[in-house]
């Protein structure tokens, strides 16, 4: 069975940075299409970044040139580097995983088979 163990996130002031990790169990993160999905209260689930089994990338435009999505497959470990962060990426942060819905990473998918149990990132201004 599939198991995403997520770590890192907190709280930062506007303009810090932070790193999530996402350690797959299961099988390997190579597998899949995986992906950061956030959900902030009152709002809608936004994803933010997907990677697809070949290690290409994409961003929401809302953290493009300040989020980098990347896999360590020898860890099976996926991270989500935060730069330059701002109060309206506020959110419960969720690492993702496919399960075949999609035949490609783009990071507007929310619809994943797998999940992890959550974290929170709370930026101050």
């Amino acid at each position: 069975q599939v198991r995403l163990v997520q770590s890192g996130g907190g709280s930062v002031q506007a303009g810090g940075s932070l790193r999530l990790s996402c350690v797959v169990s299961g099988n390997q993160a190579s597998n899949f299409i995986m992906a950061w999905v956030r959900l902030a209260p009152g709002k809608e689930i936004d994803g933010v970044a997907a990677i697809d089994r070949d290690g290409r990338t994409d961003y929401a435009d809302s953290v493009k040139g300040r989020f980098i999505l990347s896999q360590d497959n020898t860890k099976n470990t996926l991270y989500l580097q935060m730069d330059n962060l701002k109060p309206e990426d506020t959110a419960m942060y969720y690492c993702a995983a496919d399960g075949g819905r999609y035949s490609s990473a783009q990071s507007r998918s929310v619809e994943y088979t797998f999940w992890g149990p959550g974290t929170q990132v709370t930026v101050s201004s």
